[in-house]
């Protein structure tokens, strides 16, 4: 019995095409959906606006002094709509991560997103310009990548997986990515083999949380 996986339309996972025999998968991964619900979804602040709003609405209802049995039927009223809210973004965080594929080649990086509609974007190493890490206290991180190409792609493809207040020049995003130090490492390693003649002028190290380092590669 031959396997099978979500998009059957794709030659491999993650892939729109056969590679190229000189070609072949250094990594592959998608972003971890309990961090792109809080980074991206805004899940956790969205959790104390609702938090907020309804303390202030039984202020209000206490200073009016409303009966317990309406007080009550209000209050719960807006939790249950605040946790229908919060489901409903979480599991849009979830159906995001797992329609998402990274994968980075010898040569390319390739990002297949999109819940509804699928899209797959084909970033050529010897486009990308430079590489922005940031990392978390759980090792997760953004690679936010810098691409010299005169028709940038449309910020509203990129979502969420795009850099934040860069609509007039969109940078894709590796969003959330598991290990991402590993990950620049390996995306360095095949920057090099790929522009063996460009001068790097910064490597990647180990950061701490809401840190950012640039790994500059022209």
């Amino acid at each position: 019995m031959n396997a099978h996986h979500e998009h059957e339309f794709e030659a491999a996972l993650g892939l729109p095409e056969v590679l190229p025999r000189n070609e072949y998968i250094v990594w592959q991964g998608r972003p971890a959906w309990q961090q792109l619900a809080f980074e991206a979804f805004h899940v956790r602040k969205i959790t104390v606006y609702f938090a907020i709003m309804v303390l202030l609405q039984l202020i209000h209802l206490i200073d009016n002094n409303t009966a317990l049995p309406e007080l009550a039927k209000s209050i719960a009223t807006s939790v249950a709509l605040a946790f229908l809210s919060l489901a409903l973004l979480t599991w849009g965080a979830y159906l995001s991560a797992q329609a998402t594929m990274y994968t980075l080649t010898n040569k390319r990086i390739i990002m297949r997103i999109g819940i509804v509609l699928s899209l797959t974007f084909n970033l050529p190493l010897k486009k990308i310009t430079a590489c922005d890490l940031q990392l978390q206290k759980n090792k997760t991180g953004n690679l936010a990548l810098g691409i010299a190409s005169e028709s940038p792609i449309g910020w509203l493809n990129l979502w969420p997986h795009v850099r934040a207040w860069r609509v007039a020049s969109p940078q894709p995003v590796l969003r959330c990515v598991p290990q991402a130090q590993a990950l620049a490492e390996q995306i360095l390693s095949a920057w090099r083999q790929e522009n063996p003649s460009t001068q790097l002028l910064s490597v990647p190290t180990e950061q701490s949380l809401g840190s950012t380092q640039a790994m500059e590669l022209a």
